[in-house]
């Protein structure tokens, strides 16, 4: 019997998807299709994918085997070549705003009566009504009130989090298109998928005072002698070695603090490994 961890899972095979989605989430989504074996066929305008202008490598990367048309999709002549792929497709991926798809001819009524075995994802900013109002991740993140000034977000989480969704949306249309042989049509919002990354946040949770904000001292970063570290000693049996192993007479943040401070960072990481303690050096 074959190791379950080297099956390399590709239920997409024989699928082909044409995506116009540009940027980052529209593109991580067709990587993800990519890779669980879907054909993937992307249309960019003609002055290309702002992605690959402003990280080219992970622009190369995310479209490897994935074929990148050019066309201009607001001249009719090369408008027109955009049906071909998409009667010989099985989802369409989008990000544009919804009045801009019309305009094209690309709402999903009309793509529907043309194309009816053809699924779409329309990636969107925010939900319904306000599906054409304008925003970005960070405009999600700070609304949500992920930002904490004045840096910028490291994780972009809406794109990320919006594709990931994008992508289940897609295998969910596809499967049930496969059982009532009816195409279907969904909506991601990225203020959507920003808000659910939110949650821990407003529920408390990682807030300065909450569990997972610096409330446990075992779920905490402390500064070592050199550098800083992450202990994620949630786990009561966790909590108990680590007070055990570093001595420590209370399990509170300054005991640990004191404790923290006697090495460096990369010498706790080692140690939390021979401890089997989640212990880690901070990487910047």
């Amino acid at each position: 019997m074959p190791d379950p961890s080297s099956i390399e899972l590709k239920p997409l095979v024989g699928l082909k998807i044409v995506s116009l989605a540009i940027n980052l989430p529209g593109p991580f989504a067709a990587s993800r299709l990519r890779d669980l074996g879907a054909t993937v066929t992307k249309v960019e305008p003609p002055d290309g994918d702002p992605l690959a202008r402003g990280c080219a490598e992970w622009y190369r990367a995310l479209h490897e085997n994935v074929t990148v048309v050019r066309l201009d999709l607001k001249v009719s002549a090369e408008r027109a070549r955009l049906n071909p792929l998409l009667a010989d497709a099985d989802l369409l991926l989008t990000s544009s705003r919804p009045a801009a798809l019309e305009r094209l001819g690309l709402s999903w009524a009309e793509l529907h009566r043309q194309f009816p075995r053809l699924c779409q994802v329309a990636i969107i900013g925010h939900a319904p009504p306000a599906e054409n109002q304008p925003g970005h991740d960070l405009t999600y993140q700070a609304t949500l009130g992920l930002v904490e000034l004045p840096d910028m977000p490291r994780a972009l989480i809406a794109d990320l989090g919006g594709a990931e969704e994008a992508v289940s949306m897609a295998a969910s249309l596809l499967f049930s298109r496969e059982r009532s042989g009816a195409a279907g049509f969904a909506q991601v919002s990225l203020a959507e998928a920003a808000s659910r990354f939110a949650l821990p946040y407003q529920h408390g949770l990682t807030r300065a005072s909450g569990l997972l904000g610096g409330g446990w001292p075992g779920y905490n970063l402390y500064q070592a002698m050199a550098g800083w570290v992450a202990v994620a000693a949630l786990e009561p049996h966790f909590a108990e070695r680590l007070k055990v192993e570093l001595a420590v007479e209370t399990f509170s943040s300054e005991a640990l603090a004191a404790a923290f401070k006697r090495r460096s960072a990369a010498e706790w990481e080692t140690w939390g490994a021979e401890h089997d303690l989640p212990i880690v050096a901070v990487r910047e």
